[in-house]
């Protein structure tokens, strides 16, 4: 099966199987379990913060974040399309009490700072008071460019606002910019990145920030049953995870490349954008969910939408299953 949903659908490697069934292991609610302990230490390090919390997953790492960042009454502003708005539940206005500000995003996945300040609000008991500002990187595939991350860094000091990333895919941003993952964290308070996307492992996130902050969100976690046990197992293959797929990020991304070359020579389809491991296309089918069967028929799974398809590369797609999966669409006719 060539599987191009998500880099959510990758199977741990080998070596990430024995780590796990290798790991030493304790009860993490008590703080002793040491292989999630060595996790929290070397992701803070990685991504250049005090201190680390693991958890099972993204949306809780954000929702955890901002219930620390924000007490009840108080706002977070949030791109319309982004995951922690749009994709979460509405989590932080069900659980934390705080109040969603969206506002639109720029085609590269950040926030205009001018429209960003146009909804924060005064200090006036008539409405919400903003704490918050919250972006994402990459954004569908997007990587946010570092000296725009430097100038929001600026504008939430002049305000007196803390800044958050959800930094799912931080890892693509950095091997696309040619950085270490520190580079693209340091202006934020606090950063969720996620272990088990194109990382491939099978499960877990990680919040940084600051000693306290992290130690606010701890509690959090525990209340929104988050506390795990003999975490350890789990926690080795996060280990493995950052020691050995960060780097092969880049097959990814070249990998989306091809993908998107090849595809924009097949009659009838319409690459609309690429970026580190996303592709997006229009495959000209008017029936898209009778076009998605006869992929499956073929040993295919795709995401496909009625204008815009998002094809993901990940650890389990070779050079080859690219090739093979243009092949197929090329028989297919798509646009016939």
């Amino acid at each position: 099966m060539i599987d191009l949903r998500s880099d959510t659908v990758t199977q741990p490697t080998e070596g990430m199987r024995r780590a796990m069934a290798e790991a030493a292991v304790g009860d993490d609610v008590f703080g002793d379990d040491p292989t999630v302990n060595a996790l929290e230490a070397k992701t803070a390090e990685l991504l250049g913060k005090e201190s680390a919390v693991f958890v099972p997953s993204g949306t809780q790492s954000n929702l955890i974040a901002l219930m620390a960042h924000c007490q009840r009454g108080d706002e977070y502003i949030v791109g319309q399309l982004a995951h922690t708005y749009k994709y979460e539940a509405g989590g932080a206005a069900v659980l934390g009490s705080i109040q969603p500000q969206p506002i639109d995003m720029e085609p590269n996945g950040s926030l205009s700072l001018d429209r960003v300040a146009s909804v924060i609000k005064p200090d006036d008991s008539h409405f919400a008071r903003t704490r918050l500002v919250c972006l994402e990187n990459t954004h569908q595939g997007k990587v946010v460019p570092l000296e725009y991350l430097r100038s929001a860094r600026a504008f939430v000091d002049d305000r007196g606002l803390a800044l958050h990333l959800d930094g799912a895919r931080i890892w693509n941003a950095a091997v696309a910019l040619g950085v270490p993952p520190a580079v693209v964290a340091e202006p934020f308070d606090s950063v969720s990145v996620c272990l088990s996307k194109g990382l491939g492992a099978p499960v877990g996130s990680v919040l940084v920030g600051t000693a306290s902050l992290i130690a606010e969100a701890r509690r959090w976690r525990k209340m929104l049953g988050g506390g795990m046990r003999q975490a350890g197992i789990i926690a080795a293959a996060g280990i493995y995870a950052l020691d050995h797929h960060i780097d092969r990020l880049a097959e990814d991304h070249a990998n989306a490349q091809l993908l998107a070359k090849l595809l924009g020579n097949v009659p009838g389809v319409t690459v609309k954008g690429h970026d580190t491991n996303m592709v997006f296309v229009d495959f000209g089918v008017a029936d898209y969910r009778a076009f998605a069967a006869r992929l499956k028929g073929h040993g295919i799974v795709a995401l496909t939408g009625r204008s815009s398809s998002r094809l993901v590369t990940h650890l389990g797609v070779t050079s080859a299953d690219v090739e093979r999966f243009v092949e197929v669409v090329s028989d297919l006719e798509p646009g016939s």
